[in-house]
């Protein structure tokens, strides 16, 4: 390890720039087995993942008025969400939803960088639960480093087939977890039970179960590594001013063994290279060294270092969330001072108005409504101007609905041709379909009239969209 240390004497505070330029990577070579260990962080991440990952598996089995509550309906091209139901035509409010998510894992990374790796990703998630199960049946860390090197026999056999069962057990919930947000959770079990799954059904499990033991059973961090475009990204997106894990080099070195029974030496800074902060890294970080590609921000090093502390009866912190700028003597800057978390933050709310309008203007039914434009008008025999337009109905709702036609405004005396009998209007899809408005020649008055259409739900006349047009004459 190479280490470029340049000390500035500014009053009494002397800040120590640290500059590293080895750092440790597991290239695969071996197998991290962190070591679990209580503390406020581990318990922080466990809340987390199942805060964020439980509503993954049980949301799909929510009913709503006999049907399933969240569904996103690819076949039908609908999404229900309880009562509302959202079709292709608003799909630019999924654009907002994605900018929205965006947007704050960027803010968040900025002030706090990678949090998501470290507490909700769902690469970090399902393989700290592959490797509580490995911890659960192959034992502690230095058991499992045995158990590797130990010849195959009975024992190994029976340990390894059943964390491995219980991994693919967990894959294939992943799988079907996954297939039931986009089909009805009841009709899949159903299906897969009788093997009846579509050929696109039983690929998207396959994946979905070989992904899930691949990524999150073998390869671990190396999924962080090499593979998550996240975790390369998250360096442009940190700075000096952004909080994460690090280490007080200025309290901490020069580091040395505690030794029972002998005193400290003056000159020996407070870490006791004991290797907790390593041995509980997912990653095998050795937080000690700086920054690196591997750390995804848990925190569980600094439950480990505090641990230490209160043992040798030193003060928590040597390992804390801190910036670069606070560890070098600078005061570290509050969020509202980071320019780009505002900017950032800015085009949160806009999106979420946009969201909120969107969702408060969606309606059951929309009406769009074309006049035709070549010609404006026709002059009838008997001195009547007559209009045509062409409707578009779009029913949102999951029932087909006969629809009436109404106007209001326009010009005295209209009649609506066309609508004699109910429009019936099919679910889920647009339905077009012309209709003439009609008035005698004496009773229009000026070259364009505003009249508003209305088409109102036979069944349900709650079910209604409005739509506000014109009408065209001759000249006055």
């Amino acid at each position: 390890m190479n280490d470029v240390t340049e000390k500035k004497e500014m009053g009494t505070v002397t800040t120590i720039y640290h500059e590293l330029d080895n750092w440790d990577a597991n290239l695969g070579e071996k197998t991290i087995h962190a070591k679990r260990m209580p503390g406020f962080f581990r318990t922080l991440k466990t809340y987390s993942q199942w805060a964020l990952w439980g509503p993954f598996f049980l949301l799909p089995y929510l009913r709503w008025n006999d049907k399933q509550a969240i569904l996103f309906d690819i076949q039908h091209r609908q999404f229900h969400f309880f009562n509302l139901t959202v079709l292709p035509q608003d799909i630019w409010m999924l654009s907002l939803v994605l900018l929205v998510a965006a947007m704050t894992l960027f803010a968040v990374t900025s002030v706090a960088s990678r949090v998501w790796c470290g507490y909700f990703c769902f690469q970090t998630a399902w393989t700290d639960w592959f490797t509580w199960i490995e911890d659960k049946i192959e034992g502690n860390p230095q058991a499992r480093r045995k158990l590797e090197e130990t010849p195959w026999g009975v024992d190994k056999l029976k340990k390894k087939a059943l964390k491995h069962a219980l991994w693919m057990m967990i894959a294939l919930l992943t799988g079907i977890s996954y297939s039931i947000w986009f089909v009805d959770a009841f009709e899949y079990w159903n299906d897969l039970i009788h093997f009846r799954l579509p050929t696109v059904g039983w690929v998207v499990l396959a994946l979905f179960f070989a992904g899930t033991y691949l990524l999150a059973g073998l390869l671990r961090e190396q999924t962080c590594f090499w593979l998550c475009p996240y975790a390369r990204l998250q360096g442009v997106m940190s700075d000096v001013q952004t909080i994460l894990p690090a280490y007080d080099y200025n309290r901490g070195e020069p580091r040395g063994k505690l030794r029972r029974g002998a005193e400290k030496v003056a000159q020996q800074g407070d870490c006791i290279d004991c290797f907790q902060c390593v041995q509980v890294c997912p990653t095998g970080v050795d937080i000690r060294k700086g920054q690196q590609l591997g750390c995804i921000t848990c925190g569980l090093c600094i439950d480990a270092c505090d641990s230490i502390m209160d043992k040798i009866g030193k003060p928590h912190g040597l390992i804390r969330y801190a910036s670069l700028d606070e560890l070098s003597g600078k005061p570290p800057k509050k969020m509202y001072q980071h320019p780009r978390t505002l900017v950032y933050l800015g085009i949160i709310v806009i999106a979420l108005a946009g969201i909120t309008y969107g969702l408060t203007h969606l309606g059951a039914m929309t009406l769009n409504v074309l006049p035709e434009r070549q010609p404006l008008f026709v002059s009838m025999s008997d001195g009547s101007i007559q209009n045509k337009y062409t409707f578009k109905v779009l029913n949102k709702t999951d029932k087909d609905i006969h629809v009436k036609v109404s106007a209001e405004g326009g010009v005295a005396g209209q009649e609506i041709i066309g609508a004699d009998k109910p429009m019936l209007t099919h679910h889920g899809r647009g339905t077009s379909f012309t209709i003439f408005v009609k008035v005698s020649g004496a009773n229009v008055k000026q070259e364009v009239t505003p009249i508003k259409f209305r088409v109102e739900g036979v069944e349900d006349p709650s079910v209604f969209a409005e739509y506000s047009s014109k009408f065209n004459g001759p000249k006055r």
